[in-house]
């Protein structure tokens, strides 16, 4: 059975109701509300489990991020801006994420995204003046000016490609020794998830696309994008690799993918490649493909 997708499956309900009542959101934290423990951005972890305290009030601001089956408030601090790093994960990060249970790791994966954005938002991006947390946190507003501000989601595009029964990966310079994953770009303003497949894997590897579908989609809270994974087909396996993007760029047969992914589960490196770990969407367009 395939595991689920990282990130998601977030226990708690977001209550958007209670989000925008005062009232309702001060009641929580009579009732017990719970305060997510964070060291910045990072989890404090008891057991391989989040940690969270009861407090009357927090100190600083705090973000709402819904209620649990018997109605109990969580939240999460919102670190100050020097906390707030853009870096990506830490191995020690990854290496604690994987002994958790998949809804907390949805809980904080929902957590760091939220509190990062307000700590690097704490002012108008309009008049410069200073803002004040909002609706539980789901948004910040702009006393000098009026200006109401939204925690922001970046689209990524991420995207298998096929020819003739075998797939294109690509290589960053920042990868582990031997690692090649899936393509993958922002999405620009005015693109389509299409166009925006179509032009990445064509900027970064020369390589033109057709047939565009859709497999599935992951929250990546570092700091703050949606991951939307898709495979295309191309005509013509020729490569043009933009080495300011990639180091390396090739077609994979498909035993060679079955034989990286095993490894994988093993947590081992493939022969030909070391396939993407478990924790990313790209380990599941992999196994898609295989699939089909």
């Amino acid at each position: 059975m395939r595991p689920p997708i990282t990130f998601t499956g977030n226990p708690l309900d977001r209550a958007d109701a209670v989000r925008s009542d005062p009232a309702r959101l001060a009641a929580l934290w009579v009732r017990g509300g719970r305060l997510l423990q964070m060291e910045g951005l990072e989890p404090s972890l008891a057991s391989g489990a989040l940690v969270w305290s009861e407090v009357a009030a927090p100190e600083g601001e705090a973000v709402f991020l819904g209620l649990d089956e018997a109605g109990i408030g969580h939240f999460a601090p919102v670190p100050s801006p020097d906390q707030a790093s853009t870096a990506p994960p830490s191995f020690n990060l990854w290496q604690a994420l994987n002994g958790m249970d998949d809804g907390e790791i949805a809980i904080y994966g929902a957590a760091r995204a939220l509190v990062g954005w307000h700590a690097r938002h704490r002012f108008c991006a309009r008049c410069g003046a200073g803002t004040v947390l909002a609706k539980g946190g789901w948004q910040r507003d702009c006393e000098a000016c009026g200006a109401q501000h939204f925690p922001r989601t970046d689209p990524v595009v991420i995207m298998s490609v096929e020819h003739e029964g075998r797939l294109l990966l690509g290589r960053q310079p920042r990868f582990p020794p031997h690692r090649y994953s899936a393509l993958a770009g922002f999405i620009e303003p005015g693109e389509s998830i299409e166009e925006a497949v179509a032009r990445e894997i064509y900027e970064e590897a020369g390589v033109k696309v057709r047939d565009v579908r859709y497999v599935a989609s992951q929250p990546w809270p570092f700091p703050s994008s949606l991951m939307i994974a898709a495979h295309a087909f191309a005509d013509d396996p020729a490569l043009t690799v933009d080495h300011s993007e990639l180091e390396d760029a090739r077609w994979f047969t498909r035993e060679e993918v079955v034989e990286a992914m095993t490894a994988r589960d093993r947590g081992e490196d493939g022969v030909a490649f070391s396939a993407p770990s478990r924790t990313a969407v790209a380990w599941h367009l992999l196994a898609d493909w295989l699939e089909d």
